[in-house]
C-alpha cells in the first residue's frame, strides 16, 4: 500500500485525497498538525502517487476496501477518517463496510454517498479533463471561485499530471460522480464534521446540509469563508486548528 505517516499520537487518522491529489497534495497543512495528539496516514489510491501503474476498477468499493487493508497492515483496529473531494465518498463507504471501526469522519468539500448530478456541458468539461491540462486548469479554477492566482493554479495542474495515472484519474471520475450508497449511510449515528468552502459552487453548505444533514444526526458544519473546494491549501492554518479541535473530542 502507499501511504505515508506523519505523527505517533493514539488517535489514529486515515486521510484520503481527491481527484486531483495524492498523499503528497497535503504539505501545506503538514507544519500545523499536532503529530503527538494524532498519528496522521496519508493514502494513496490505485494508480495515484506512490501506487501509479497500479490497475483496478477504480471504484468507491475498491478504494474503501483498499483503506481497510491499509489499516489492517497498519494494524489500527479503530481510526477516524479525513477525506478530500472523492475521498469523502471514499470515507463513507469504509464508514459503511466496516462501521464498528470508525471513531469519526471528517470532509473537506466531500462528495455526497449519492455522488454527484452534472448538467452536460459541465460533465464533457470535466471528462475531458482526463487528456486535457487546460480543463484540469478551468476546474480547479471554477471551484475555487476565480479568484485564486495563476501560479498556484498551474501548480495543482502539474501535482495532477505528475501524481497519477490517465486512466486510473479518467476512470475516478465516473465512480466518484455516479455511486450512490446514501441509503447505506441514512441515520447513521458516527460524528461527522464536514468543511466547505464559501467560494466552492458544487460542494458548498447548500450542498452538505441537503445531502450530510439529511443523512447524518451528528453532523457539524463548518464554513470557511476564505475558502473554495481545497481548504488545505487555501485556509491550512484554520483547518488543522478546526479539525483536530473536533477529532480531538471523539471518544
Amino acid at each position: 500500500m502507499g501511504f505515508r505517516r506523519v505523527g505517533t499520537g493514539e488517535h489514529a487518522v486515515l486521510v484520503l485525497h481527491g481527484w486531483f491529489g495524492s498523499s503528497r497534495s497535503w504539505q501545506a497543512l503538514l507544519p500545523h498538525l499536532d503529530r503527538e495528539a494524532f498519528g496522521y496516514v496519508f493514502l494513496d489510491q490505485r494508480g495515484y502517487g506512490d501506487r501509479r501503474g497500479e490497475t483496478g476498477r477504480y471504484s468507491i468499493a475498491e478504494a474503501a476496501g483498499d483503506v481497510l487493508a491499509a489499516a489492517g497492515e497498519l494494524g489500527l483496529e479503530r481510526f477516524s477518517l479525513l477525506g478530500h473531494s472523492m475521498g469523502g465518498s471514499v470515507m463513507q463507504r469504509v464508514y459503511a463496510d466496516a462501521p464498528e471501526r470508525v471513531r469519526a469522519l471528517v470532509g473537506i468539500s466531500p462528495v455526497p454517498a449519492s455522488g454527484v448530478p452534472f448538467d452536460e456541458q459541465t460533465w464533457e468539461l470535466f471528462a475531458g479533463a482526463a487528456d486535457s491540462p487546460g480543463n484540469r486548469r478551468a476546474i480547479i479554477d471554477f471551484t475555487t471561485g476565480n479568484r485564486l492566482t495563476g501560479t498556484w493554479l498551474d501548480a495543482m495542474v502539474r501535482h495532477s499530471l505528475e501524481h497519477s495515472d490517465r486512466d486510473a484519474f479518467a476512470a475516478c471520475l465516473p465512480a466518484w460522480a455516479h455511486t450512490d450508497f446514501h441509503t447505506e449511510v441514512e441515520g447513521a449515528g458516527v460524528p461527522v464534521q464536514v468543511i466547505a468552502g464559501r467560494h466552492d459552487p458544487a460542494l458548498g453548505a447548500e450542498t452538505v446540509r441537503a445531502t450530510f444533514g439529511a443523512w447524518y444526526p451528528n453532523l457539524e458544519l463548518e464554513i470557511f469563508p476564505d475558502a473554495g473546494h481545497y481548504a488545505m491549501d487555501e485556509s491550512p492554518v484554520a483547518l488543522a486548528t478546526r479539525v483536530e479541535r473536533f477529532l480531538g473530542r471523539q471518544p
